[in-house]
């Protein structure tokens, strides 16, 4: 199956290009900023606590995330698949429209990022990381469409009838490896978190979504770094591995005990007392429940009452 011929440039207005990888990119974080805005407004995803942020720190969070994003990924990919350029290139560093960027250093730099928002603002960063954890899939589609676009990140060869041949991957068919990832990283993925989420409303539980997340997309990427094309430039690595999976091997074991830790019954967010002094019962339908009373001043407020009504005898003691 020949590969489709497309333009990675959408269109040029003037001299600017406007391509698919770069509208990837914002599709992704622009429909992820709404999906999180959404989540921290639906209250019955927060039973006990509320939710970890309000829409206008999820509004400044934004762009923490997309610099996170962009830095990171750079980054990252320099640094795991590309080290020479730093004495052979340094400013092709810079060079993002070139392609080249990293999940795992993307991953890095938006944990960076939050941990310092947390941290500024005084919020909980696991639970923040939840609800980043939730929509990170969202991005991952539209970057694995955008490398199918670009016609990188192709597959190992195949026979099976649906390889293609890519332009510059040589003549033997190959498994379109992107559409893989599209659909396991980002459909798939996206529906387990919603489930966590939605059905089985496990936000409460600060952390569990963040490891469902890393250990998900650990596993996924293992498994399909078997059909996708290892970098030439790479080194051999014993046992058949690949540097995709080296980095997704630590996420599996990190989302691992963040989950086993998410579900300590002393992990699930305490509720938090009102403003009246008054505390939340744990369930989501619960009404609130007062304070302890002092059992003297309680007899002492009847005495000075007297009876409820004059029609009422007293009881004897």
């Amino acid at each position: 199956m020949p590969f489709p011929d497309f333009n990675p440039v959408l269109v040029h207005i003037g001299p600017i290009a406007i391509r698919w990888y770069a509208l990837a990119y914002v599709a992704g974080i622009l429909l992820g900023w709404r999906y999180a805005v959404a989540l921290v407004k639906n209250a019955r995803l927060w039973a006990l606590r509320g939710p970890p942020a309000s829409v206008e720190q999820i509004d400044d969070l934004i762009l923490w995330v997309t610099i996170g994003v962009i830095v990171g990924g750079r980054l990252g990919h320099v640094i795991f698949y590309t080290p020479e350029l730093f004495w052979t290139d340094p400013l092709e560093i810079f060079k993002t429209w070139h392609g080249g960027m990293s999940f795992h250093g993307g991953a890095l730099g938006v944990l960076i990022a939050l941990v310092v928002f947390a941290w500024r603002n005084k919020l909980d960063m696991l639970r923040l990381g939840d609800v980043a954890a939730a929509v990170t899939p969202i991005g991952l589609f539209f970057g694995r469409i955008a490398n199918f676009i670009n016609g990188e990140l192709w597959g190992r060869p195949t026979t099976v009838p649906w390889g293609m041949v890519f332009p510059g991957a040589g003549p033997l068919p190959r498994h379109p490896s992107q559409l893989y990832e599209a659909s396991l990283e980002g459909i798939a993925l996206f529906l387990i978190l919603r489930w966590a989420t939605h059905g089985r409303k496990l936000l409460p539980r600060e952390g569990f979504v963040t490891g469902l997340f890393l250990a998900c997309y650990g596993l996924f990427r293992i498994s399909l770094e078997n059909v996708r094309e290892p970098d030439t430039w790479m080194p051999h690595f014993p046992l058949g591995l690949t540097m995709g999976m080296l980095l997704s091997i630590p996420m599996v074991l990190a989302g691992t005990g963040l989950m086993l830790h998410a579900r300590r019954p002393q992990a699930l967010a305490p509720p938090a007392p009102s403003e009246e002094g008054l505390v939340a019962e744990p369930s989501a339908g619960a009404a609130a429940i007062e304070a302890p009373v002092d059992p003297a001043q309680a007899l002492a407020a009847g005495a000075a009452e007297g009876p409820a009504s004059p029609d009422e005898p007293e009881r004897p003691a």
